[in-house]
């Protein structure tokens, strides 16, 4: 009988990367671009300007460990972020609402699965590359969850459903004013320009990843056996039962329904990030508690209870962080980069775009910041692009596929990780579903980009 490699808990995988982090601040030569700063007060690389660093840093052991508590420190927004809606959803899910809301919901579309999946994807994908919701998207989670259970389904299929969609709608945004916009800013590209082209790439891509989910799900509810999820304990279940969506319980959806709007207006109208949403959160936590009869012990007890659930997803974020953290400490990020864009320059333009994919993928694993991405990479690729014969809008474009699909997969995306640790779902699991899905993608994107180059994009 052939022997089961055992894949190890995804806390020991992140180590592991610091580790070998630390080891490249040994072993790769240190150097660093000159930067500048728009007028905007963005650090950009200053193209043709990688030099050796004058005073090396010499990184110890010591720094892998203390690289965690400033890691920690650094991405405190989003580690407050997530125990905050953590506590709020399960003060929701006392009160019942969330329950009795999934029951109506299963009334209308319970033996329709396909319209889940197909809706879902193309509203999460709609809303990603439209506004850029990333961190947004994790309370939604328990509750795709609970309702893809209930129709026999898993939890792969419902972050399926969410997370193909956000990283589709990433890879092909028409408008994402955090990848986008910022690339075509620093490219000199005019605002929106080109969006007619990833307009029509929108549904094409949006299907490829509707026809993985969907293929998947249909095994599972065909036998149960093939699911993924298969010797992993649920921390969600499928309800049996729904309480009835009484009074009380509408008043507790309506204030679900009204701070899920409040926050997508003030994300797109005022510029609200995410201080502002955890205190919508908390907010929401105090009146539906108060609204569901919980009572103010209750609801307290209820709130930490779910943001302790969460504590170990804001340790994995710590660790996901330490990653860059000490490539950037060891000033090999730079080295890495430069390494990675240097060949571009002796292919020809239509393996050179998707040279630059590949390159934007794999930056992808050191930055998974989207935006500081465009920050590190635009400067060189902008006119590396007119040195090739390819448009900067290409390279945009090339940027934002290599930025927007990975982030389905790659373990230094915290959001990834957080939405993955609030599912329950094992990282070598989830990669096991998600990995061929970015193939198809990254396939498919190559296909595009080679297109754009051959009718001109702009």
């Amino acid at each position: 009988m052939p022997r089961i490699i055992r894949v190890p808990h995804t806390l020991v995988l992140l180590f592991g990367m610091m580790v070998l982090a630390l080891v490249a601040t040994w072993v790769l030569p240190q150097g660093r671009f000159e930067t500048t700063r728009d007028a905007k007060g963005h650090e950009l690389v200053v193209p043709g300007t990688y030099a050796p660093v004058a005073e090396p840093v010499w990184l110890t052991p010591v720094d892998l460990f203390t690289a965690v508590p400033r890691a920690l420190a650094a991405s405190a927004d989003i580690v407050f972020f997530v125990l905050l809606v953590g506590g709020a959803i399960s003060v929701l899910r006392a009160t019942g609402m969330i329950d009795a809301a999934l029951g109506r919901v299963l009334n209308l579309i319970g033996d329709k699965p396909n319209a889940l999946i197909v809706c879902g994807m193309l509203l999460f994908a709609l809303v990603s590359g439209a506004i850029g919701v990333a961190e947004e998207y994790i309370p939604f989670s328990a509750m795709l969850i609970a309702l893809c259970l209930a129709m026999r389904m898993d939890a792969i299929t419902a972050m399926g459903i969410m997370i193909g969609g956000y990283g589709i709608g990433y890879g092909v945004a028409a408008l994402n004013p955090f990848t986008v916009l910022v690339a075509q800013d620093i490219a000199g590209l005019a605002p929106t320009s080109g969006a007619w082209y990833r307009w029509a790439l929108f549904v094409p891509f949006v299907a490829i990843g509707v026809h993985h989910v969907w293929a998947y799900a249909r095994r599972v509810q065909a036998d149960p056996s093939k699911s993924l999820m298969l010797g992993v304990e649920s921390i969600h279940s499928a309800p049996t039962e729904f309480p009835k969506l009484s009074g009380r319980l509408m008043l507790v959806l309506a204030f679900a329904i009204a701070t899920l709007v409040l926050m997508s207006w003030g994300i797109y109208a005022k510029g609200w990030y995410l201080i502002e949403l955890g205190a919508l959160f908390v907010g929401l936590a105090i009146l539906s508690g108060a609204v569901g009869g919980l009572g103010a012990d209750g609801t307290a007890k209820r709130f930490v209870e779910g943001a302790a659930e969460l504590a170990g997803t804001a340790v994995l974020i710590g660790f996901a962080r330490a990653i860059a953290l000490l490539l950037e400490d060891g000033q090999v990020l730079h080295t890495i980069v430069h390494a990675l864009a240097g060949p571009l320059s002796s292919l020809g333009a239509e393996l050179a775009v998707i040279g630059m994919l590949l390159i934007q993928t794999l930056i992808s694993f050191l930055i998974p910041s989207g935006s500081g991405q465009a920050f590190v990479t635009m400067p060189l690729m902008a006119p590396l692009s007119d040195l090739i014969g390819i448009s900067r809008q290409t390279a945009v474009l090339a940027f934002q596929m290599g930025d927007g699909f990975s982030n389905m997969i790659v373990p230094t995306n915290i959001v990834l990780m957080s939405i993955l640790g609030i599912a329950g779902i094992p990282y070598d699991r989830w990669f096991r579903f998600v990995w061929p899905l970015m193939l198809k993608l990254t396939i498919a994107g190559a296909i595009a980009l080679v297109v754009a180059v051959l009718i001109g994009y702009e």
